[in-house]
């Protein structure tokens, strides 16, 4: 169950992420209709496969999505934007990470 939550989750942000971004460079950088209606496609497709995490708590679920979220952009900012991590992107990643290990993950 834990592997394919990790796995859902990282897809569904990459959904998310990506469909924000397509929407971004759309409206702002001027890439027109066509990303932005993209954008809003993969931005759907995040609620479908965020829906399907084997967990029925809504809260949690969504709050551990907010932990992968942020560890997502900051890495989709290495990636697409020449971002530079520093040592407090990378203390904050790791907060946001044993955060949602403890939320979604301890045994209760």
């Amino acid at each position: 169950m834990t592997g394919r939550s990790i796995a859902l989750f990282c897809v569904a942000a990459l959904a998310e992420i990506g469909g924000a971004y397509l929407v971004w460079t759309g409206l702002r950088e001027g890439k027109g209709p066509l990303a932005v209606a993209s954008g809003v496609l993969a931005l759907a497709i995040y609620g479908l496969l965020a829906a399907q995490q084997p967990s029925s708590e809504f809260g949690r679920v969504l709050a551990t999505y907010g932990g992968i979220f942020v560890v997502g952009s900051l890495l989709w900012a290495v990636v697409f934007d020449g971002f530079n991590l520093d040592r407090f992107d990378l203390v904050g990643a790791t907060v946001c990470l044993v955060g949602i290990g403890v939320i979604m993950y301890a045994p209760r």
